[in-house]
Parts: C-alpha cells; sequence; structure tokens
C-alpha cells in the first residue's frame, strides 16, 4: 500500500481509540531531517476544564514544548508532522498497538500486535470527573474553605478545585522523570494559604513511593501558623512551613523548587535560589514581567510589534520566560513549557519547568551566545536573574 493510504488508515486508528475511550498514547519519531531540532513527539489524552484534549509533548535535545488540542485539530497536527518531519508512529491503545513505517521513497507499511497494556486509560470520557485530588473526606480542602462540611465542593470554588487537580497532574508528570535522592526535600516558595502545597503532600504521600519532607514559605506569619494547623488536623507528619522570604529563608536543602505567581522578579529570585541549592526540579508559574517591558526597544523591525501596549506586554511576557527557560539551559536543566490552567485564582497560564540534567559550576558559552543574540534584538541590557548569577 501506498504511504497516504497506511497513514489515512493510522489516523482513523487514532481517532476511533480515542473516541471509544482506549488511546494510551502515540509516539513520532525517525525524523526525516537529521539536523531537525524536533526528535520526537509524544501524544496523550488529558482531561483540561471537564474536555478531554490531546496533549502534545514536542521533545527537542535540550527542552520540551507542550501543547493542548481538541481531537479534529490533533488530527491534523499529526498528518502534518508524518507528511513532513517524522516517518515513523507507534500508536498505543488498551486492545492492539500499531506500529507504521515509512521511509522518504514514499513506501510504507502498518503493523499490528497484541496491546502491550490492556489497562483501561484514566481519561474515559465516561468517567470525566476522575481527579487525582478527590474531595471525599478531605480535611485540609474543608479547612481552606473549598469543600462543605459534607465534603461536597463550595458554590465559588469549582475553577479552585480544578485548579489544584491541574497543578498536581503537572508536578506529576514532571517528578515522573526527575532523578531525586531517596529521601528527598520540596520547598514550596510563597506557598500562600496552601491549597496547592497541601495537595502536591497529599497526592505524593498516596503515590510517588519515595519518603520526603515538604516546607511552605510563606512571609506573613498568620498565614504559616494557620497552615501548619491544618496540616496537624490533616495528618500530614512531613509537611511544615514556616515565615520568611524566598532569597531569605533556612532550609537545609532543596530537591524540589516551586514557586507560583511570584510576582515579577520575585520568580527569578526563586529560580536562582534553585540553581544554587542544586536543585533537581525547579517549577515556577510567573506573575508579572515589568523588569523586561521597562527595557524593551528593539532598533529593528520588531518596533512594529512593540508599538502598541498590549503587544508589548505580551511580548515581555513571552521574552522573560524565554530568557529564564535559556538561562535554566545553560546551567544544566532541560526546560519544558506547559499550560496551566487559567482562572480567577491563576492571572497567569504557564508553568516553566526544570529538570537538572548536567552539574554545571560555569553556564553553557555556547547557550549564553544565543541568550546575548536574544537580547541584543529587542535592545535587552541585562535580565534581572542573569544579575543573581553573576552572568552579565
Amino acid at each position: 500500500m501506498y504511504f497516504e493510504e497506511n497513514k489515512t488508515a493510522l489516523l482513523n486508528l487514532f481517532t476511533e481509540s480515542f473516541g471509544n475511550s482506549t488511546l494510551i498514547k502515540l509516539t513520532l519519531s525517525n525524523k526525516r531531517a537529521k539536523a531537525s531540532d524536533l526528535n520526537n513527539v509524544f501524544i496523550r489524552p488529558v482531561a483540561i476544564k471537564e474536555q478531554i484534549m490531546l496533549q502534545f509533548t514536542y521533545r527537542e535535545e535540550t527542552r520540551d514544548i507542550t501543547s493542548n488540542y481538541p481531537a479534529e485539530e490533533a488530527v491534523k497536527q499529526i498528518d502534518l508532522l508524518l507528511t513532513g518531519t517524522f516517518m515513523n508512529a507507534d500508536l498505543f491503545t488498551s486492545t492492539a498497538d500499531y506500529t507504521f513505517l515509512s521511509n522518504k521513497k514514499g513506501n510504507s507499511k502498518l503493523l499490528k500486535k497484541a496491546a502491550s497494556s490492556t489497562a483501561l486509560p484514566l481519561y474515559r470520557h465516561d468517567k470525566l470527573k476522575h481527579r487525582l485530588i478527590s474531595a471525599e473526606n478531605n480535611v485540609y480542602l474543608r479547612e481552606l474553605g473549598v469543600l462543605t462540611n459534607d465534603w461536597k465542593v463550595k458554590a465559588g470554588m469549582e475553577d479552585k478545585f480544578r485548579q489544584i487537580n491541574r497543578y498536581v497532574e503537572l508536578v506529576e508528570d514532571v517528578l515522573r522523570n526527575a532523578a531525586l535522592p531517596d529521601r528527598f526535600s520540596i520547598a514550596d516558595m510563597g506557598s500562600g494559604k496552601g491549597y496547592l502545597t497541601f495537595a502536591l503532600y497529599d497526592h505524593l504521600s498516596r503515590n510517588y513511593g519515595k519518603p520526603f519532607t515538604m516546607t511552605g514559605v510563606e512571609l506573613r506569619p498568620a498565614l504559616a501558623e494557620f497552615c501548619n494547623s491544618v496540616a496537624v488536623k490533616a495528618g500530614f507528619e512531613n509537611l511544615n512551613f514556616i515565615t520568611g522570604s524566598i532569597e531569605g529563608s533556612e532550609l537545609k536543602s532543596i530537591d524540589v523548587l516551586i514557586a507560583l505567581h511570584a510576582c515579577d522578579t520575585a520568580t527569578d529570585e526563586a529560580i536562582y535560589r534553585g540553581i544554587r541549592a542544586g536543585a533537581g526540579v525547579i517549577m515556577v508559574a510567573p506573575c508579572c514581567h515589568k523588569q523586561i517591558r521597562k527595557q524593551i526597544s528593539p532598533q529593528n523591525v520588531l518596533k512594529e510589534i512593540t508599538r502598541y501596549g498590549i503587544f508589548e506586554e505580551r511580548q515581555a511576557e513571552t521574552l522573560t520566560d524565554t530568557i529564564r527557560a535559556l538561562i535554566l539551559e545553560a546551567w544544566g536543566y532541560k526546560t519544558s513549557v506547559a499550560e496551566f490552567i487559567a482562572t480567577e485564582h491563576t492571572p497567569k497560564n504557564i508553568m516553566l519547568s526544570g529538570l537538572r540534567k548536567k552539574i554545571r559550576t560555569t553556564p553553557d558559552p555556547a547557550v549564553v551566545k544565543r541568550l546575548s543574540e536574544l537580547k541584543q534584538l529587542f535592545g535587552i541590557h541585562y535580565h534581572h536573574l542573569e544579575q543573581l548569577l553573576k552572568m552579565d
């Protein structure tokens, strides 16, 4: 059979398995151009806001980029990737596995074999209410005001409950690929009222398998005291909250550093703290991008984008977080960017993650050069994180 016929057959199998909730994942591999930065694409179903989407993880040499698509658009993207970028695909379903093989001459074949996994995927269309964090008998969510006394989500707190579950899902995906010590420590910088801190501790203590300790760091003493009282009621013995700042808090070790919605340069201080501590995982959800926005002044055609305030603001967000990702890469981290759930409690929608792959005492010169060229293009003199790390 010809390439197009086999490709169409694969796409039909993908669509069918997604529709009947048997799809586990699809992997695209064997790139057509060896010089391409894109090595693989991994596609799996996820539940977002009660809707099943297809999550694409584009894996490059030093970073992962994640995007979510509805089914119809996902099929179009797979079609394009198989036509122009990759020659092979592996489709895993709970009923059978399929392998699509092709070459540059247009020859192809589609093979079928027994399913390597027969477990029903958790995303099933008839079970959209599946949550990593359950409301039933959840003491801490009741104490934090998310649930009623009879374990129902309070009116107006539905978005917060979805946000909690999405957050835990994101962190779990990153930690699954992390090389953490047998007993590791997590620091949640700027933990606030602790919604997400409690939820992550709850999930990991039930599912991760390795012992760990978790510390929430919060500037406001009253909040830290309140959260410690909730931790006692929930029976979370290895979770505690301390009063302190991102840069000044006393922590013996940090294997996983998390900072959500730290405003402007506070996110840079969190990343700096993680790099200097040698954290295996750094995850931040940035908020506000004022420091870079004040400097943007391109002397090229890009000045057309920054003529308009709203475009300049969006450009500042993208540019700031791209620089952060590059700096993490320069210090030996593999970076990825994923969408965080956008709610009234989450004004920004990006989660930037770094997995430490190399121990570096100085930044990678090749990455620093790319960073310098990007800054020059936009007229940026310095980035706060660069200064903290003494890179400029």
